[in-house]
């Protein structure tokens, strides 16, 4: 297991989920008093997991077609445009 590549991924994608719509949202239910919190420790769990196992597969698939280097552009100028949408409309 290449630690490197672990950690450079554990921590791009918790930064990224920090302030997030799922980290709210999550808040939210965990917020209420008739909830088990390990209920909703588990479900959100169990969520991101699912979510990520879909980018992994998509990106696999995407990978097999398009160049990597192509990707990462593509990638680069959606996330540009994102920032940019995000920058105009607040």
């Amino acid at each position: 297991m290449d630690w490197k590549v672990f950690a450079a991924i554990f921590v791009t994608v918790f930064i990224a989920e920090l302030g997030d719509k799922t980290q709210l949202a999550t808040m939210l239910f965990a917020a209420d008093k008739e909830v088990s919190k390990m209920m909703v420790f588990l479900a959100a769990s169990a969520a991101l997991i699912v979510a990520s196992a879909i980018g992994v597969l998509a990106g696999s698939l995407l990978s097999e077609y398009i160049d990597e280097k192509f990707l990462h552009y593509i990638a680069g100028v959606g996330f540009i445009a994102i920032g940019t949408f995000t920058l105009y409309s607040a």
